[in-house]
């Protein structure tokens, strides 16, 4: 049949995430770093995601699809999360945001050692390869047993850079190619650093930055961290 359906234009979107709670049918996620319409029979073609769209990247247009389906958006809303249409604004895991970290000096009146994340999210998948944080930045692509393994991360690491966290070994890195290669070619980073474990599948990063640097054609300042099981840097 011939109706309105939402149309996302995956040139302007930034994945920032603002349209999945504002769809009461659940028919929008972010997926690698993109809005998408789930299914047409999903959705009701009343466009109420379209002014939650800081990027004017959705619209409404008329073309064949199938009929709303009632029936499927229960069956839709029961196999997903609660909090992912909750009305308070939904999950934030893929919003993008940028903020000052809370760099200090550690002192007896604040004994906490400061974050110094500047960003949301961290998760490479989740974050859009456009991302603004991203633009002119020095990037962290870093293995996610690394914060962990390592205890002065954020001191040594982390301040003034934009993060990114992939496990080489346990991710779907199918896409993950031509995500790095698209922010080499359109963000302009000043430097990229992988930081990775000593295990041997954990160098699957390095081999996918460098992948994306010779398929980007771009030339960009690159480093190698290997940190160990223990906690102590290697290299």
């Amino acid at each position: 049949m011939i109706r309105e359906v939402v149309k996302i234009d995956e040139e302007k979107c930034n994945g920032c995430g603002e349209c999945v709670p504002a769809c009461a049918e659940g028919a929008i996620q972010i997926i690698d770093g993109k809005a998408k319409l789930l299914a047409d029979n999903l959705c009701d073609g009343l466009g109420a995601c379209l002014g939650e769209c800081p990027m004017d990247a959705i619209s409404i247009e008329q073309r064949e699809a199938d009929e709303f389906d009632e029936e499927a958006v229960e069956a839709h809303l029961g196999k997903t999360a609660p909090e992912a249409h909750a009305p308070t604004g939904g999950c934030s895991s893929a919003a993008v945001k940028s903020f000052a970290s809370s760099a200090g000096q550690v002192t007896a009146e604040a004994p906490s050692r400061p974050s110094q994340l500047r960003q949301w999210p961290v998760e490479l998948q989740l974050v859009p390869p456009t991302a603004p944080f991203l633009q002119g930045a020095d990037v962290l692509l870093v293995a996610d047993c690394v914060p962990f393994a390592y205890a002065d991360f954020h001191k040594d690491f982390l301040a003034g850079k934009a993060l990114l966290v992939a496990c080489p070994k346990l991710d779907d890195t199918g896409p993950y190619l031509d995500k790095l290669t698209t922010m080499l070619q359109q963000s302009h980073l000043r430097r990229l650093t992988v930081i990775h474990m000593e295990v041997p599948c954990c160098g699957g990063l390095v081999a996918l930055a460098r992948q994306a640097i010779a398929a980007s054609g771009v030339e960009v300042p690159f480093e190698t961290i290997k940190i160990g099981i223990q906690g102590d840097r290697l290299d």
